[in-house]
């Protein structure tokens, strides 16, 4: 593939290797919640220009990692998604977030979108034994449409589209507040308040969402004030 390799039999530097080019990790992260078209790819990477978008995806086709497919009519488009080796990656796109959001030195610039921001939720998600519940969500980041399902108090589904049958909830928002949201640095109840989170149908199966996910980030009860990560 006349890609520069590191020669060395450890298990790390294949990977890198093999998904190590740029924008190659970028591509899977995009692709985790499900297919995307080639204009659907490249709006979320513009950083990417269109003829180093098909030379990874053709990388990352090459390797295995991803696949090429026709949809069904009526759509009949041309998508890309992972394989199930390809699927693998999650854990370790989701460290690496975890880690990069946490550097001490480098500041994070550039817009966070709405397929980063739905993996967090779904890698914040903490089922809540006492509290267990079963509800269908649809999420709207602006243009992109993601479909959730909690049942019995576990997360069941968290997709690109939406949601098959009537949603309990239907969550409108932008992806910096759903960040905040996730984080802790924001109350439902106040992005309700300023219009920043619009919430139709169930607001207490939507509460019941959040708190499992925020659970992630709450600091634990004998944490002093100021120390917590969240």
């Amino acid at each position: 593939m006349g890609k520069r390799r590191y020669d060395d039999g450890c298990g790390v530097a294949h990977a890198l290797d093999l998904v190590g080019e740029r924008w190659a990790l970028l591509i899977v992260r995009d692709l985790l919640l499900g297919p995307k078209r080639f204009t659907d790819l490249q709006a979320g990477l513009p950083g990417a220009g269109p003829n180093v978008l098909s030379q990874r995806l053709r990388d990352l086709q090459h390797i295995g990692v991803v696949r090429r497919r026709t949809l069904p009519p009526p759509a009949g488009s041309q998508v890309y998604e992972l394989t199930d080796w390809g699927a693998e990656l999650e854990p370790i796109v989701t460290a690496m977030g975890f880690w990069g959001a946490r550097s001490p030195v480098v500041p994070r610039t550039g817009e966070v979108r709405a397929d980063s921001t739905m993996l967090l939720l779904r890698s914040h998600f903490r089922p809540q034994p006492a509290r267990t519940w079963t509800a269908s969500y649809e999420f709207r980041l602006g243009r992109d449409i993601f479909a959730v399902r909690v049942v019995d108090g576990r997360l069941a589904e968290l997709s690109r589209g939406q949601a098959y049958d009537r949603p309990d909830a239907v969550v409108e928002t932008d992806s910096m507040t759903l960040g905040a949201l996730l984080g802790g640095q924001q109350r439902v109840a106040a992005a309700v308040t300023t219009g920043k989170l619009r919430l139709t149908g169930d607001p207490a199966s939507v509460r019941r969402l959040f708190d499992a996910c925020t659970a992630a980030v709450r600091p634990a009860a004998t944490t002093a004030p100021g120390t917590g990560t969240g």
